[in-house]
């Protein structure tokens, strides 16, 4: 497999779990106690949106290009700052010429005590990787799978923290991997909160692999999803959603206020729609 993310940089799905993962890390930097990211699937770290992949899918331009210029007002917009003030960050000179990946929101929401892992098993992403984050002592690119990743990086020493888990889906069986991952990582570290993304092609897919996470026995899952356009499988990536296992108590409303804008920026016509609900939650 040689995925290349700069084809999507940007684009809807990945405001949405960004946006998404920017929140999570405002939660846990409200304590003064460490806490550590790990991205099990990290990319190159930061995307030239002039450059040859990103120019030639343009999707970034019916993702991020829609918010960055206009964000939306109000309380969705305060919500909406630390991300889009890190993507300011990465363009001193104005504009959007450069995106940044998650490792790159992780180090602009993190401070000095807290430690990040971002593993990359493509030898020129990580490269890519290694450059981004190059000087920073609180970060290192290591060079493994992402699967493995989790077994050896579980549970982390600040026992605070998140772990992201985002795959190509470029090969058979992610879903399977996915729950398999998550129900082993949890299993050593129940208390960490989990960003599990996945594309939507097939809706039965999808739910299956709701069901089978639900079935796992953890106390609190939040479900997001957001489509932008018809689900046909041979189309373009048309919807997406996160598995949110121990959210911050305050995402779902987070998420209440976001959702709705997001579909109205990125849906096609009248074709953008929204889902937020738990797919398992204690009382």
């Amino acid at each position: 497999m040689n995925y290349r993310h700069a084809f999507h940089a940007g684009n809807f799905a990945d405001v949405l779990k960004h946006a998404v993962l920017t929140r999570v890390l405002v939660h846990l930097a409200a304590k003064e106690t460490p806490f550590r990211v790990i991205d099990t699937h990290a990319g190159a770290g930061r995307y030239d949106l002039a450059g040859d992949e990103a120019s030639r899918s343009g999707e970034w331009r019916e993702g991020i290009g829609r918010i960055f210029e206009r964000p939306p007002g109000g309380e969705t917009g305060a919500l909406l700052e630390p991300y889009l003030a890190a993507v300011r960050a990465e363009n001193p000179a104005g504009g959007l010429h450069i995106y940044p990946g998650s490792p790159c929101l992780a180090r602009a929401l993190t401070r000095p005590q807290d430690r990040m892992i971002f593993c990359e098993l493509e030898p020129q992403e990580r490269a890519l990787l290694a450059a981004s984050i190059k000087g920073d002592r609180r970060a290192k690119a290591i060079e493994i799978d992402g699967w493995t990743a989790l077994k050896a990086y579980v549970p982390p020493p600040e026992r605070r923290g998140l772990i992201l888990i985002d795959p190509s889906f470029e090969q058979p069986g992610e879903f399977e991997r996915l729950a398999a991952g998550l129900a082993e990582a949890h299993r050593r570290w129940a208390t960490g909160i989990y960003l599990l993304w996945y594309p939507i092609k097939d809706p039965r897919a999808t739910e299956a692999f709701a069901r089978r996470v639900a079935r796992f026995g953890i106390a609190k899952i939040l479900r997001i999803e957001l489509t932008i356009g018809s689900l046909r499988p041979d189309d373009p990536l048309a919807g997406c959603g996160l598995l949110v296992v121990n959210p911050p108590w305050t995402l779902e409303r987070e998420m209440t206020l976001m959702l709705p804008e997001f579909a109205r920026a990125f849906g096609r016509g009248r074709s953008g729609r929204q889902r937020l609900d738990w797919i398992a939650r204690d009382t």
